[in-house]
């Protein structure tokens, strides 16, 4: 039976800690300071006014952060706001890894997961102000020392000043003082203005250690009477084991123990190559699997089939159908996009322990809560039991957001008795990746007299996100997830709209059920979907006569975060200069997590339909800014990841299961062909957004449309492949 911890039992368990801990129940609307207690010996040690940091009595501040590190800088961004707030001094700021534990649950998420571009814009408010809490209370320290008003004292780095003597009292000196005290039910915050840190660009902390070569991924942990493991896999999607030969498997030196699983056959080993070569043994048989004819073709051809087949209504405001009936000027466009790999450059990995009363895994998660509850259930150990040592992560992109690679090495350790590491190779990193879903759209809509667009009807097939995480949130066949960017999610704090409003709309969604299991890909379906609906608006524009900038910005008329992005691009990149021919210049714009993103493409087009993009301008509006340089970085990444995708990458499949094997059949984008990059940042005052996705989106669409503009051709599929654009171009 599982057990789950309660609120109150984490408060009560709190308590217990040195030091005074605040505990901060976080809701999605917002923050409570919910009480504040000291016992005894915790006022001898430490004042711990929250989960997330601690002061000691040498003048150590200690922040814990319960997020995953994967190289967006959040180990450095979350304590920049806790440490602004408090007043700390940064060169006495220490920064360590988080737990899984209730109080590091994003108030967003309601989990401890580091996904959809929610760590900052998660928990800015709620560190904020548990750090503020901090910071008066020792400034009230302060003031009871000296017997003065609080107002005759201020919090400066690292310390209280009496502001008449000039005296000073370290925040280690005074935080035994305080932890004794009440704390502030609304604690005054600092104004923008008087920012020390946030704003301002912050060295990441993560960055020596991984330059030394002394950080740890998952691959690094090592540990005493350490085993490992690797699985017999299906070659193709839904077989079932035929037969195995377990006692050929075990007759080779270093092999332990053979143990099934619902993912395939484990063989457990004193090392990795003993396990591998056990593998080699087993010679699994294998069933044929659900489609054993599944290859690219079938999938398209099954993709497309589908939009022929009657959908869930998503959106129907005004009267789509009708409008485009009568209408002379319209256009009706097929768009597709393949399947896309998350191809991390950490393979997944797993180290599991399984004793009598406790496991512990230390693994290079984005989801520790999962993590906690799959290995609690796997082990049969309660969750309070099971310990997340959250490693650093040589790239996430939502996949390992999964707990599949968890799952496996909890069940090896449990079997075996003993400490195993899985290693996934990079060709099984590839064969059983969990894909960006493919999708195909079906587009039509219509311009009147005054150039206005009047009507949209668009329909999507693609396959469920929900139904591999969360099965119950798919509701009358309406998947949102699916459909981020395309139609508003109601009630959503992510902020998923579709930017433009037409008085005339219609969505329609069908489920494709083909086999290949899809979830989250940086930026989730953004990014097809923007390449889609940014390529169409190109179109429609087309169609109008109008200069795509003007026409997108005359259907933006109440949306000015949107307007304000692209103006400044397009300003910045020098939106409507002649080019020279074979040389054109595209536009696109798309808003998620909270963030508002316009990006320009300079794209060249050679005789042998090579596209080369010069550069690429990107303006971009996410509210707050904690630290410029992981935004700039954020924004750089996201347009490379855009890029590659648009002109590269697909995964191949054959007889039902993954042909693509390593990156020698997988292309990526190079490092010679990626373009300048110029990242314009605005001043915004708007609710602070995430940095981490949002610049993946326009990227494909501002490409496909810059080659249009070069060529006239148009271009309604990615990967955008020379042989794709010459065909395009000779049917202009």
């Amino acid at each position: 039976m599982e057990k789950h911890i309660s609120r109150r039992a984490f408060l009560k368990e709190s308590l217990k800690v040195t030091g005074l801990t605040i505990a901060v129940s976080i809701t999605p609307f917002g923050f409570k300071l919910q009480n504040a207690s000291a016992d005894k010996e915790g006022m001898k040690k430490s004042f711990k006014p929250s989960a997330w940091f601690e002061i000691t009595p040498d003048n150590r501040v200690t922040i814990t952060i319960g997020n995953s590190e994967m190289g967006q800088g959040v180990l450095t961004a979350l304590p920049m706001i806790i440490a602004d707030e408090l007043e700390a001094d940064w060169k006495q700021v220490k920064i360590v890894q988080g737990p899984a534990l209730e109080a590091f649950m994003n108030p967003i998420l309601h989990l401890q997961l580091t996904v959809a571009s929610a760590s900052v814009r998660g928990f800015y408010e709620p560190l904020r102000n548990a750090a503020a809490a901090g910071r008066a209370m020792l400034i009230q320290a302060a003031a009871q020392t000296w017997k003065v008003s609080e107002d005759a004292c201020e919090a400066i780095p690292g310390a209280v000043r009496n502001k008449k003597s000039g005296k000073e009292l370290t925040y280690g000196q005074l935080c035994l003082k305080a932890a004794a005290l009440e704390i502030p039910k609304k604690p005054p915050l600092k104004p923008e203005t008087r920012f020390r840190y946030m704003g301002k660009p912050m060295p990441r902390v993560d960055i020596p250690e991984k330059v030394s070569g002394k950080a740890v991924y998952g691959l690094d942990v090592d540990l005493p009477d350490l085993h490992y493991a690797v699985l017999s896999r299906p070659p193709a999607y839904g077989a079932k084991p035929v037969s195995y030969d377990e006692k050929a498997a075990m007759a080779v030196k270093g092999v332990k123990k053979i143990v099934p699983t619902p993912h395939g056959i484990a063989v457990c080993a004193e090392s990795f190559y003993a396990a591998q070569k056990g593998r080699d043994a087993l010679k699994t048989q294998w069933g044929p699997g659900v489609m054993p004819q599944m290859d690219n073709q079938v999938i398209e051809k099954s993709l497309m089939a589908d939009l022929d087949k009657p959908g869930a209504t998503v959106r129907n405001q005004g009267d789509a159908a009708g409008v485009l009936g009568q209408a002379e000027k319209k256009i009706k466009s097929t768009y597709y996009v393949p399947y896309i790999a998350h191809a991390t450059m950490e393979p997944m990995n797993c180290t599991a322990h399984v004793q009598k009363d406790r496991c512990d895994i230390w693994v290079p998660t984005q989801g520790q809560t999962v993590a906690q509850l799959v290995g609690s259930k796997v082990s049969g150990i309660p969750p309070e039991n099971v310990h997340i040592h959250t490693t650093l992560l040589g790239c996430g992109l939502g996949r390992r957001g999964a707990p599949d690679f968890v799952v496996e090495a909890v069940i090896a350790s449990k079997a075996l008795g003993k400490p195993v590491k899985v290693i996934w190779t990079r060709e099984e990193d590839f064969k059983y990746d969990l894909f960006r879903a493919a999708t195909t759209h079906r587009l039509e809509a219509c311009v009147d007299t005054k150039k206005t667009l009047t009507a949209w009807s668009h329909k999507v097939v693609t396959p469920s996100i929900l139904k591999y995480i969360a099965p119950e949130m798919v509701k009358g066949g309406i998947d949102f997830y699916s459909l981020w960017g395309v139609a508003d999610y109601p009630n959503s704090p992510h902020n998923n709209n579709m930017t433009y409003q037409f008085a005339n709309f219609y969505v329609e969604f069908v489920i494709s059920e083909l086999p290949p299991p899809v979830a989250p890909w940086r930026s989730v379906q953004n990014a097809p979907n923007a390449f889609v609906i940014e390529s169409f608006m190109d179109e429609m524009a087309h169609l109008a006569g109008q200069d795509p900038l003007a026409f997108r910005l005359a259907h933006l008329k109440d949306n000015m975060r949107a307007r304000r992005v692209l103006e400044t691009v397009a300003e910045k990149a020098g939106w409507g200069k002649k080019m020279p021919k074979g040389r054109g210049l595209g536009i696109a714009q798309h808003s998620c997590f909270g963030t508002y993103v316009a990006q320009v493409a300079d794209v060249t087009v050679n005789d042998d339909g090579v596209i080369k993009v010069n550069r690429m301008d990107v303006a971009v509006d996410c509210g707050p800014v904690v630290n410029p340089d992981p935004l700039k970085a954020q924004m750089e990444g996201g347009i490379v990841m855009g890029l590659s995708t648009a002109l590269k990458e697909e995964v191949r499949f054959k007889n039902g299961g993954v042909e693509t094997t390593n990156y020698e059949d997988y292309d990526l984008i190079r490092m010679s062909e990626v373009p300048e990059i110029r990242v314009h940042i605005i001043d915004s005052n708007e609710k602070i957004g995430g940095i981490g996705e949002p610049g993946v989106p326009p990227a494909a669409p501002a490409v496909a449309n810059a080659v249009f503009a070069a060529t006239g051709a148009r271009l309604r599929r990615i990967p955008m492949t020379p042989a794709r654009v010459l065909k395009a171009v000779s049917s202009t």
